[in-house]
């Protein structure tokens, strides 16, 4: 193998699906990608951002659906890198936040390929920030654990529910919503009360994002009432309370719509819900 050669793999977190929450860095990595291989819940609008003429590759997993084997997606990384290539593995949320950004830093380090990590925003904060929900609050909350709702591949929890149950202030679950019944069981049976609030967002930072509120005991009936499906993120603890009356989504969702359209909306209004007439200031 030709060393002179040897491109370079950026893991760019694209963020929870606002494309304004993308980073500059990311973007520049993306503007200047070769190779593009990107996540399932990753933004169109953020994919439009990659060079012209650059290969795209979707290696999404979907759950209890089809998948590139994280094996395979490793094997390209490194494949287009031994080209020369210049790629950019872009994944939702933050790369180490449950991504397996982990596991593909070390296939590139076993290879010797150069790499560089470009922190994405979690959608395990990002998201209940949406929904206008503080994880953290004076009052209710000076503790944060955020955890996997999968089962791991042998079929047994990886997270201790029990211990959770009364650890932490709030609970952030991702991937949650396949064994969401049996979790919050797993909760009330270490401890935690049935009737602590749980708020459930949907499509979070996007257009579409929906947020449903329950408890503990009854969040796993409401949802399934309603048919509430992923991509969600769940909040478990006092602070989800606040879904119910604080909602600064549904604005900031509608200003980078209109941002994006106008091409010269001023950041420093969108989080007021204003419009801005554009006028000339010089006549002729």
């Amino acid at each position: 193998m030709n060393r002179a050669i040897l491109g370079k793999v950026y893991l760019v977190g694209a963020g929870p699906g606002d494309p304004g929450l993308l980073t500059l860095k990311g973007k520049r990595c993306l503007e200047g990608a070769e190779v593009v291989l990107y996540d399932r819940l990753v933004n169109s609008e953020i994919l439009a951002l990659a060079r012209q003429g650059a290969e795209f590759i979707s290696v999404g997993k979907e759950a209890n659906g089809r998948c590139v084997p994280q094996r395979r997606i490793e094997a390209m990384m490194v494949s287009r890198a031994r080209e020369g290539k210049i790629v950019v593995r872009l994944k939702g949320g933050d790369p180490f936040i449950f991504g397996r950004g982990g596991e593909e830093v070390e296939a590139l380090r076993r290879s010797q390929i150069p790499f560089e990590v470009v922190p994405g925003v979690s959608s395990a904060i990002a998201v209940p920030a949406y929904a206008g929900i503080p994880l953290t609050h004076r009052e209710y909350a000076s503790s944060i654990a955020i955890v996997t709702g999968h089962r791991s591949c042998n079929g047994t929890s990886e997270v201790n529910w029990h211990e959770l149950a009364r650890a932490v202030d709030t609970l952030v679950i991702l991937m949650g919503l396949g064994n969401l019944r049996e979790n919050m069981d797993r909760l009330i049976e270490g401890g935690c009360s049935p009737d602590r609030p749980v708020a459930i967002v949907r499509w979070g930072t996007r257009a579409s994002q929906r947020a449903l509120v329950g408890t503990v005991g009854s969040i796993a009936d409401i949802t399934e009432q309603t048919g509430f499906k992923p991509p969600a993120v769940i909040v478990v603890g006092e602070v989800a309370r606040f879904a119910k009356g604080l909602s600064s989504s549904e604005p900031v969702v509608a200003l980078a719509r209109r941002a994006r359209a106008t091409m010269a909306y001023p950041e420093s209004h969108r989080d007021q819900g204003s419009g801005i007439l554009a006028l000339p200031s010089i006549l002729p």
